[in-house]
């Protein structure tokens, strides 16, 4: 039999090194009262994520940080996937940023691919943004989530809110890109929000399972 779901309660590590990420997690596990520290405060290493899917990234990262805190350890390892590049940038989303994590330079690169694969209609510039969360606790415990957005990619980018890709990402049944949502329309939850971003849907199937959460 199937081991039921285990309560998060007290406090959890966000295993990320990544501000945009650590300010979106921390907004979303706040109104569960969980005291959430990052694993960049606690001075954690960042593993290498030698994972061949988001999930499995996901458990490299939260693993790795539940084992040398002690605590739960609350993860993400998300990307952007294009139709027409074959699912690039992918497991490569951060990667194409290079070291100095120039997100400019990296939509860029994702339109100058679109063009390449003469891709210049909305139905040619399909993609999605996906989430895979993990909670891991130092026992070994391992609960793990996924959360999908699909939309079309704009040329050029627009709004200066958000991060990464958001600004060339327009979700579909919406007229404004992520770059041009504020945070609670992006990935706030019911009843104030909708749970629109990938990240946030993964978080409702989470909150769901493991802080007693119901959304209707």
């Amino acid at each position: 039999m199937a081991e039921s779901h285990r309560r998060l309660a007290g406090r959890v590590v966000i295993a990320t090194h990544n501000a945009g990420k650590l300010e979106e997690m921390r907004g979303l596990l706040a109104p569960y009262g969980v005291d959430a520290v990052s694993a960049d405060d606690l001075g954690l290493p960042e593993p290498e994520e030698t994972g061949g899917t988001f999930a499995e990234n996901a458990r490299i990262k939260a693993v790795s940080a539940a084992n040398a805190s002690g605590l739960p350890a609350f993860a993400d390892d998300s990307g952007l996937c294009v139709e027409a590049l074959g699912g690039a940038p992918g497991l490569y989303t951060a990667r194409w940023a290079g070291p100095e994590k120039d997100f400019m330079a990296a939509m860029a690169k994702v339109e100058e691919g679109l063009r390449d694969a003469q891709a210049t209609i909305p139905d040619l510039r399909r993609a999605y943004f996906i989430s895979a969360l993990c909670l891991a606790w130092p026992d070994g415990h391992l609960e793990d989530f996924e959360g999908v957005v699909e939309g079309t990619l704009v040329w050029p980018p627009r709004g200066p809110a958000g991060f990464g890709y958001d600004p060339m990402f327009q979700p579909d049944g919406h007229s404004r890109t992520f770059g041009e949502m504020t945070g609670a329309e992006k990935h706030g939850l019911p009843p104030l929000g909708r749970g629109l971003s990938h990240r946030a849907r993964a978080f409702m199937a989470l909150a769901e399972a493991c802080l007693g959460a119901r959304f209707d």
